[in-house]
């Protein structure tokens, strides 16, 4: 990992969240992300199971554990750049036009690759996945948080009351518009443009991290990503730190003290 950062656990209840710090706590996210991302869609076994690619190398990875087993039960990675002029150094770059984003004068970080084990179920993983989440951005000055949230499935129609209600409440703002750069997307909000949504179905339609965004005042991209290897669609989606709600804040520094 370049650049390593040190922070301390967060222990809360019977999970804890700290970073990795050596190449076997880098096999175990990995193991876990391929067992999400991969074994999912029936995929034969690949070479060892594991999910990984060459951003590994340039990000800390997050593992929230049981403390009892000591078994991973979420994983995430995260990017630190120290602005908008490193944004093409992130994952998401590779998916989309983000030559707008190039402007933001302040620290950034990109989150992803985040897996909750599919036997685990308890939203207390997710809590604590937040609370250091929040105590890096914190600790660091972090004024953007961005990465990209998948839908699983890759037929639009699957998800067009969610799409709905993403173009209908939740478009970026226009100075950080994310551009369309990959071959296969769906453009939902031009596709969608009369569509009514239900907001109930709509956000029991919305993964739970793209709902955690949406809390802080997040806003995603006009358009989905169609990822036909993880058999997902993903969009763009952003927050900036000062324009989270004080409530919000507020329950998540409660949680990552």
């Amino acid at each position: 990992m370049r650049g390593a950062v040190f922070m301390q656990p967060i222990v809360k209840g019977r999970y804890r969240g700290r970073l990795a710090q050596s190449a076997a706590d880098i096999r175990a996210a990995q193991a876990l992300r391929w067992l999400c991302f991969v074994a999912r869609n029936g995929d034969a076994a690949t070479r060892d199971d594991l999910d990984r690619d060459d951003m590994d190398d340039s990000c800390q990875h997050m593992l929230v554990e049981d403390r009892d087993s000591g078994q991973l039960v979420c994983t995430f990675r995260f990017l630190p750049l120290s602005g908008g002029h490193e944004i093409g150094r992130s994952y998401s770059a590779q998916f989309y036009n983000l030559r707008s984003l190039e402007g933001f004068n302040a620290p950034m970080v990109e989150m992803g690759r985040f897996c909750i084990h599919p036997e685990w179920r308890d939203p207390g993983i997710l809590r604590i996945a937040w609370a250091a989440m929040t105590r890096f951005v914190d600790d660091n000055g972090i004024e953007m948080l961005f990465g990209c949230s998948s839908f699983i499935g890759t037929r639009p129609e699957e998800h067009a009351e969610a799409f709905a209600m993403l173009r209908e409440r939740h478009l970026a703002p226009r100075r950080w518009w994310p551009r369309v750069k990959a071959p296969n997307v769906f453009r939902f909000a031009r596709a969608l443009a009369r569509r009514q949504p239900d907001p109930r179905r709509a956000m029991a339609a919305m993964p739970p991290l793209l709902r955690s965004y949406l809390a802080m005042g997040g806003w995603v991209s006009d358009h989905a990503v169609v990822d036909p290897a993880l058999q997902t669609m993903h969009v763009f989606t952003g927050v900036e730190i000062r324009a989270i709600p004080d409530s919000r804040k507020r329950l998540l520094r409660a949680d990552a003290v």
